[in-house]
Parts: structure tokens; C-alpha cells; sequence
């Protein structure tokens, strides 16, 4: 398993990290172990979590996906192996039950999400804490032009990376980083770091896949020449890049066959064509089209870890199995043309 530097730390991280959002809906604690143990042997040790987990987000499962992790983590007793990531939310009207509906990215909601995950993940720090989304209004979560809000009452940068500042120096934190965030952003955290008080971000999650390649038009210089790498989410747009949905197909335990619309985002039509012409281009590599979709992703410059999920352990086996696989020029040069004609259907 390639090995990639975590932004300017010590910390090393495997090119296939795992996605957990799946465990407590679609997974038992049990499969959600199974899951973990067959990642570890092949050579994955980081695990992406977040305080909202499971999603579809719900009051009665919120925080599952961290405790499984947590009774997962006390009965192998390896955290010392385990590169561990979760998140804090930002502001959210929706979210009435995470702290009274009042959470933003304050110090007050900040101190109490590091907590209540560090109890649910039985641990006492976590290895890389993500600002899951800005709390500002801006263009993000499919959202491509930006809209300025005059008005915007959001807490300031500064106070949100003080007190994640606060939590590097308590020990319960080793590093920060973003999620579903912008270049303007990205830098406004890096440039407050620059005196060397507060911490630096070490990188970004933001969603990354053939249907979605946004990610290079403003943040891919800036994750390469300030070491604040790609950490991609959604990188098969939600399993549409498997093929499983063409045709109007609906596995029974797939997202969109459980939870329909909810998960319907790279369902468009230009997206279905762009799917088919990839898994066309998939069938004559002689790839399954989820190992080529996640090896495209494997060989970006500015990638630090691709983000797989799976609900089977087939499914993760064949996942991981994509970064033993490096695509020829012609297979580049394919999908390139695709990208071309249909480019980022689905911001």
C-alpha cells in the first residue's frame, strides 16, 4: 500500500483511506468491524469518521458511526496503529438535536464535539479533526456559483482555529483539517497560521470523481504548493461509477435503492451518460469501472488519501484493490475526452 505524507507532518497515511458514514444505517457494528479488520490487513490505517455519522443524518443514529469505531479500537487494542479522523459540524438549521440546534464553529460547540466524540471513540486524542463545512454561507455541497451574503453573521476564522488551537496544545488533537471548503477559505486558515501560533491546516476533504473534478480548478495548485492535500470524498459519486445504477437499475441494499432521492445527486442525465461512457471505457481496459474511477483518483499529485466506502466486504476488497492499479496513457487520454465533452455534471 502506497504511503502518502499527511500535509507538513509526521504522520504517513495510506493512499485508500476508509469511509465510515455507512455504519449504524446500512452496516451493523458487527459488518462495521468486519470492514475494519479486512482494511487493516491490507494495509489501510486511516479511518474517516464524523461527530453526524451515519448518514442520512437522524437524531436516533447520530454519533453510532464513531461508537462502533470506538468498540472497535477497545477490543484490538491497536490505537497506536490507527490514524484516526472525524469532524466537527458547522452551523446547520437542519440538525436541531446535535447541541440543541445551536452548533456552529464557536469555541463553546467546538470543546464539546471534540469531547463527546473522543468518549464515543474510546480514545483520548484524535489524530486529524476536520472542520466538516464552513459555518459562512458559500458555494459549496453542489452549490458551483457563489453568492455573497452581506449580512453574514458566521463565527470568524480566527475564533474557530484559536480554539482548535486550544485543542492541539490540551493534547486531544494532533492536527487540523478542512472539509468542503473553498480557496478563499483554505487560505484564510493557512495565512493565520503563518506567524506560527495557531495550528496549520494538513488538509482538505472535498468530494472528487470522475462526475465531479472541481477540485482542480482552485484547490489542486494550492494542495500541492502548500502541502495541504486532497483527502477525497464521494470518489465512485456515491456508487453510480460502479455501473450498478445504469439502466435505471436499483440494487435493493443500494443507497438509491433504500433511500431513493436522498442520494440522487449524480443521478442527472448528463451524469448517467458520462457514467456509461466510463464504464464502457472500464470494460475495454479490462477494469472493473469502480477500479478504474478510484485509480484515476490514486494518481492525482495533489491526492493524500482517496476515501472508499462500502456496505460488503466484496466491495471494500475490490475497492482497496485499486491501488495496485495504474491506468495507461490511452485509458487517461479516454477519459479525458469524456471529461471534456461532459465536464463536472455533478458539482
Amino acid at each position: 500500500m502506497q504511503m502518502n505524507p499527511l500535509g507538513k507532518t509526521e504522520i504517513s497515511v495510506s493512499v485508500i483511506g476508509l469511509g465510515t458514514m455507512t455504519w449504524g444505517e446500512q452496516n451493523t457494528e458487527a459488518e462495521a468491524h468486519a470492514q475494519l479488520d479486512l482494511a487493516f490487513s491490507l494495509g489501510v490505517n486511516l479511518i474517516d469518521a464524523a461527530e453526524l455519522y451515519p448518514v442520512p443524518a437522524r437524531a436516533e443514529t447520530t454519533g453510532r458511526t464513531e461508537e462502533y469505531i470506538g468498540t472497535w479500537l477497545k477490543a484490538r487494542q491497536n490505537r497506536e496503529h490507527v490514524i484516526l479522523a472525524t469532524k466537527v459540524i458547522g452551523a446547520s438549521e437542519r440538525l436541531t438535536w446535535i447541541r440543541g440546534g445551536k452548533s456552529c464553529l464557536d469555541k463553546t460547540n467546538i470543546h464539546l464535539a471534540v469531547d463527546a466524540s473522543l468518549k464515543r471513540l474510546q480514545t483520548d486524542y484524535i489524530d486529524l479533526y476536520q472542520v466538516h463545512w464552513p459555518d459562512r454561507e458559500t458555494n459549496c455541497f453542489g452549490q458551483l456559483g457563489y453568492k455573497h451574503d452581506p449580512n453574514d453573521t458566521s463565527v470568524d476564522i480566527l475564533e474557530t482555529l484559536s480554539a482548535l488551537s486550544e485543542l492541539v496544545q490540551a493534547g486531544k488533537i494532533r492536527h487540523i483539517g478542512l472539509s468542503n471548503e473553498t480557496p478563499w477559505g483554505v487560505m484564510q486558515y493557512l495565512n493565520l497560521a503563518q506567524p506560527g501560533a495557531l495550528p496549520r491546516v494538513v488538509s482538505i476533504q472535498n468530494p472528487y470523481n470522475l462526475l465531479n473534478r472541481t477540485f482542480e480548478v482552485g484547490l489542486a495548485e494550492m494542495a500541492i504548493k502548500e502541502h495541504c492535500g486532497l483527502l477525497a470524498y464521494s470518489p465512485l459519486a456515491f456508487g453510480a461509477l460502479s455501473g450498478k445504477y445504469i439502466d435505471g437499475a436499483r440494487p435493493p441494499q443500494s443507497r438509491l435503492g433504500i433511500f431513493g432521492d436522498y442520494f440522487g445527486r449524480y443521478m442527472s442525465e448528463p451524469a448517467v451518460q458520462a457514467t456509461r461512457q466510463y464504464v464502457d471505457i472500464a470494460k475495454q481496459a479490462g477494469l472493473s469501472p469502480a477500479q478504474m474511477a478510484l485509480a484515476f483518483i490514486n494518481q492525482q499529485r495533489f491526492l493524500t488519501s482517496n476515501l472508499i466506502g462500502a456496505t460488503t466486504l466484496e466491495q471494500l476488497k475490490e475497492n482497496i484493490g485499486s491501488a495496485e492499479i495504474v491506468l495507461s496513457a490511452d485509458t487517461l487520454k479516454a477519459i479525458e475526452q469524456v471529461h471534456l465533452a461532459c465536464s463536472n455534471p455533478c458539482p
